[in-house]
């Protein structure tokens, strides 16, 4: 199934003078059609306006990725990657370009750095948070907390392969356009419980990949500068830009993603990692969100398993 989300229009020249001036005054928002229909558990389209904001332009990023590099916040894909692939980016430059390098060379076809965590800038922290706050109305009582933020910048062709993550989104498309192809979180065809659940426990993503039996089942969103979509944890996607659109000036994609935990994708982890236990046992267990009491049931099994890999050195992933 398809969807796609209608052009965005234009923004006028008003950008305020701070980003404390912005928030004050509700300048830049999420919007979803119907926020009575709205639910933190399942994906839906939205609108935005982020993409007039001033530390969203190309010059105040690079600066940015000078801050970032050294702490392995930048982020640079392997070429070659098709829908298939693993999700392979490390924190140097294959090409053996510089953060200046790459900026001045941003719009040369299959060109992409990423920017993690752009939170650990207070600026950037302020940021991530005002966004959020734009979209609070929707977030109905959710309590988020530890929101992040990351930002892709590619000139196309270019491609991010099918891949789970175990944060709630904001996506937001900023510049140029793409394709955000989403799958339901519940979907056991996209992704097996099984795998579901190595990965919100051991981070790993080994078994997570597309199959040819979960191409008809996605959502496919057609994004221009101001559309955007709305996922919860460990829901299947990935993302593709060709050069269509393409025109002087106007050759790069850039993509916003702001992502946060509540206490509901909390208990959740901990239901994964009982459901782990549980089905090395020889058990089927129900997935997480099919009933709350259970879940919350799970918790101290979770945690055990936690614990116990944390007494083997093993990091206590985030989420939990």
């Amino acid at each position: 199934m398809s969807r796609a989300i209608p052009s965005a229009r234009a923004l006028g020249g008003h950008g305020p003078a701070s980003v404390a001036d912005t928030a004050a005054r509700g300048h830049y928002r999420i919007t979803v059609e119907n926020e009575a229909d709205f639910s933190v558990r399942r994906l839906c389209p939205l609108r935005h306006n982020y993409c007039d904001h001033p530390l969203l332009r190309l010059d105040r990023l690079a600066a940015l990725a000078h801050e970032l590099m050294p702490t392995r916040q930048c982020r640079f894909i392997v070429p070659g990657m098709t829908e298939t692939s693993k999700f392979d980016h490390r924190s140097r430059p294959v090409d053996g370009r510089g953060i200046d390098e790459t900026f001045e060379r941003i719009e040369e076809p299959g060109s992409w750095i990423a920017l993690y965590n752009i939170q650990t800038n207070p600026l950037y922290q302020a940021f991530v948070w005002e966004v959020l706050r734009s979209a609070g109305a929707l977030l109905q009582g959710e309590r988020p907390y530890e929101a992040r933020g990351f930002l892709f910048i590619s000139a196309p062709p270019s491609l991010t392969p099918f891949h789970i993550d175990r944060e709630n989104n904001f996506w937001l498309q900023i510049r140029g356009h793409k394709t955000l192809n989403l799958w339901d979180n519940t979907d056991r065809v996209a992704v097996a419980a099984r795998d579901v659940e190595d990965f919100i426990v051991t981070q790993s993503l080994e078994h997570v990949g597309l199959s040819d039996a979960a191409r008809p089942r996605v959502h496919a969103f057609e994004c221009g500068p101001g559309d955007g979509a709305y996922f919860p944890c460990t829901t299947p996607h990935m993302t593709r830009s060709d050069r269509s659109w393409v025109k002087p000036g106007d050759a790069v994609s850039m993509s916003f993603g702001v992502v946060f935990y509540t206490p509901d994708t909390r208990r959740r982890a901990y239901a994964f990692a009982a459901n782990r236990l549980l089905r090395r046992a020889g058990l089927e267990p129900r997935m997480p969100g099919e009933h709350v009491w259970l879940d919350r049931a799970k918790r101290p099994l979770g945690m055990v398993q936690m614990a116990a890999r944390r007494m083997r050195g093993f990091p206590l992933p985030h989420g939990f």
